[in-house]
């Protein structure tokens, strides 16, 4: 069963650039961890939403080990100044227990 998990973070409109530039840095990277499936990251329409970081994992067992690892540390080592955040947001894991797409990308 896989595991996702969505990281909900508002951005100040004046930080909004260097925010999505350090996740474009980043591909590549993750896709390396074990068990990792897919990364999105969705861009809010307007500036009351957060953006929403979505990591879908083969299991938790695989996020858990990824959180635990160097890559990990890497990749948190030198965060945004908190000026750039507002409050709100957070980590949710969940369960996926229904799963749909199209038959062109199985």
């Amino acid at each position: 069963m896989r595991y996702a998990v969505a990281n909900r973070i508002y951005v100040k409109p004046e930080y909004t650039e260097e925010f999505e530039e350090r996740f474009r840095n980043r591909v590549g990277q993750l896709e390396q961890q074990p068990g990792f499936v897919l990364m999105d990251v969705l861009k809010p329409q307007s500036e009351t939403t957060p953006y929403v970081i979505m990591t879908y994992w083969t299991d938790k067992q695989a996020f858990t080990e990824w959180v635990k690892s160097e890559d990990f540390k890497l990749a948190h080592q030198n965060p945004m100044s908190k000026d750039a955040f507002l409050e709100g947001g957070g980590l949710e894991q969940y369960s996926v227990i229904i799963s749909s797409e199209t038959a062109s990308r199985r």
